[in-house]
């Protein structure tokens, strides 16, 4: 999942793959879900994002490593 913000439109992205949607619903007002030909989800854009979500919880993050991952990734 990528996550795009631009504050001077106070617009939240949050693209969920890679494929290219040509589709669009509005679940809500300001909030609209981007879809493929086929009706998988490929985004959701939220309008006026920091009035309707706290945007530090969603543009900031945890990585969480498993030891086994790391151990891997190290040896």
């Amino acid at each position: 999942m990528r996550v795009y913000y631009d504050d001077e439109v106070d617009a939240l992205y949050l693209g969920l793959g890679d494929e290219t949607p040509d589709g669009v619903v509005e679940i809500a007002e300001g909030v609209n879900v981007d879809t493929t030909s086929d009706g998988r989800i490929a985004g959701i854009e939220i309008l006026n994002a920091s009035k309707k979500i706290d945007l530090k919880t969603i543009l900031t993050y945890t990585l969480e490593l498993h030891k086994d991952v790391v151990r891997q990734e190290t040896a």
